[in-house]
């Protein structure tokens, strides 16, 4: 299943969920009950390669990178 992250546009607060593609995204911020905005963000890249890229690039790397740069 997807990880979701959204923002309260009132508190500011960060939170990720676990949700089906078919649920019903979250509206309200349960600390304030201001409207939550669904964030835009990167997936995560995973390849079978011997020497997968790193999807940060050279210049950083994940965490618990393993490969070469």
């Amino acid at each position: 299943m997807p990880i979701y992250e959204y923002v309260c546009a009132v508190c500011g607060r960060e939170i990720e969920v676990t949700q089906k593609m078919s649920d019903a995204p979250l509206t309200a911020c349960e600390m304030c009950g201001g409207t939550l905005v669904k964030k835009v963000s990167l997936g995560a890249v995973i390849t079978k390669k011997e020497n997968p890229v790193c999807p940060a690039g050279s210049k950083s790397c994940c965490p618990g990178c393993t490969h070469d740069h």
